[in-house]
Formats: C-alpha cells, sequence, structure tokens
C-alpha cells in the first residue's frame, strides 16, 4: 500500500510541475505579448493566441489575468527570446528557445547542461539551417470536414495538414504553415469559427535523426534538464 502511495505521490508532483512550467512559459508569453501590442487581444491577434493556449491547459482565469495586469504595469519585467544550438550526443541538433530577463545566467545554465549531458553548445548558426520556423495549429478534429478546410486553407497559406496525437493520446489535426502566412492561418480558421486546441510557432527538422532506443534515451536526459529550465520555453530537435 505505502508503495502504491509514493507511486501516485510521484505521479501528482511530476503532473502539478509540468502544470506550474507550463502556466510559467504562458505568462512570459503574455508578458511579451502585451509589451509588444498592448493588453487587449481583440487589436492583439499574438495575445489572442496566447489566451487560446492558456485555455488548452487549463490556465486558471485569474492567472491569466494578473499575468496580463503585471505586464501592462510600469514595473513589469522585461523579458528578451534568445535561442540557443548546439548538439546533444549522437549528433542529435537542438535549437533551445528562451525567454530571459538575464542572458547571462541563462547562457551559463544551458551550457551547464550540454556539458553535463555528453552534448555541446555551439554558435549561432550552427545547427538553425537543419530546421525551418512553421507556424503550427492543432485541432480537434470532431466536426471538421477534413477535404473542405484543406482547400480553404490552402488559399491562406496551408503548406501541410494530417492527423496526429495530443499529450493524452486524443486525435488531433495539425494544420502547418510558413510562419510568415502564421497570422493569416489564424484569420482563416477564426472565420470559419476553429479554436485551435494549441497555436505557436515551431522549429521543424528538414531530416529527422533516428537513433536506438538507449541513445535516444541519452538524448532526452538532455532535453528534459533543458525543459526544466525556469528560462527555457520550448527544446526543439532533430530526434525522430
Amino acid at each position: 500500500m505505502g508503495r502504491i502511495f509514493e507511486v501516485r505521490k510521484h505521479a501528482m508532483f511530476a503532473r502539478w510541475n509540468r502544470m506550474a512550467k507550463q502556466f510559467a512559459r504562458i505568462a512570459k508569453d503574455i508578458n511579451m505579448s502585451v509589451k509588444s501590442g498592448g493588453p487587449d487581444p481583440q487589436s492583439n491577434p499574438q495575445l489572442r493566441r496566447i489566451l487560446q493556449n492558456a485555455r488548452a491547459v487549463n490556465m486558471p482565469k485569474d492567472k491569466v489575468e494578473a499575468a496580463i495586469k503585471r505586464a501592462s504595469g510600469r514595473d513589469a519585467t522585461n523579458y528578451e527570446t534568445v535561442i540557443y544550438e548546439g548538439y546533444a550526443p549522437h549528433g542529435v541538433a537542438l535549437l533551445v528557445e528562451t525567454a530571459t530577463d538575464n542572458p547571462t545566467r541563462t547562457v551559463a545554465t544551458v551550457r551547464n547542461a550540454f556539458q553535463k549531458h555528453g552534448g555541446n553548445l555551439g554558435t549561432s548558426g550552427s545547427v538553425s539551417f537543419m530546421f525551418k520556423k512553421m507556424g503550427v495549429f492543432r485541432l480537434d478534429p470532431a466536426g471538421i470536414d477534413q477535404d473542405d478546410l484543406e482547400l480553404y486553407l490552402i488559399d491562406h497559406g496551408l503548406e501541410e495538414m494530417g492527423e496526429s496525437t495530443g499529450e493524452k493520446g486524443e486525435p488531433q489535426l495539425v494544420v502547418r504553415c510558413a510562419f510568415e502566412d502564421f497570422g493569416k492561418v489564424q484569420e482563416a480558421l477564426e472565420a470559419r469559427k476553429i479554436s485551435p486546441l494549441k497555436a505557436e510557432h515551431e522549429y521543424i527538422p528538414n531530416a529527422p535523426i533516428e537513433l536506438g532506443e538507449t541513445d535516444a534515451a541519452e538524448v532526452l536526459v538532455l532535453i528534459d534538464k533543458l525543459e526544466q529550465d525556469d528560462d527555457v520555453q520550448s527544446v526543439f530537435h532533430t530526434l525522430s
């Protein structure tokens, strides 16, 4: 009985930590969006997208409103986006996207993670050419005529559309476009009254690498370590 309790407690803390990280990431996204485009989601499409993502992870409304209020204040923290590039073990390329108010601190912690887990932090441009920045929209496929939607979105910048599964195994419809067309696709979906489960940019690898289970596990240890850092927003990689 005690062992079962410990396992459940560990799972509960893992879920809580994952949720806390998601909330912190969205709060930073809200901060940067409000500073660049204002606190009104009706006139700030980037903020409107972020609020959709907040709802998708069940971020409480009071936390969202508090984040907008803080970002609108005179003493709001100034975050900047910094991307670090490097290699994990076995030649897997990594892009580490951060939102930081102290790049000196952030680069030190990122470099330390690479060094401790068999990777190498590179210079700007060392691996970014292996990725394509795309806008990615994840939709609930229920009630959607996929053929009709695909034909409709092609005129608004659609490059790829296909089926996938979410973190909990639920079916999703994934829509991808060139990042420059993100706004056009977002407006097209809104015109159809389709609210994405999630909408953001992603760096898609041009040539994913397949590894055996043991080697892949070593790469995932480094990725997990980076994702746990408070300054890290996302980690993109070429691992298939």
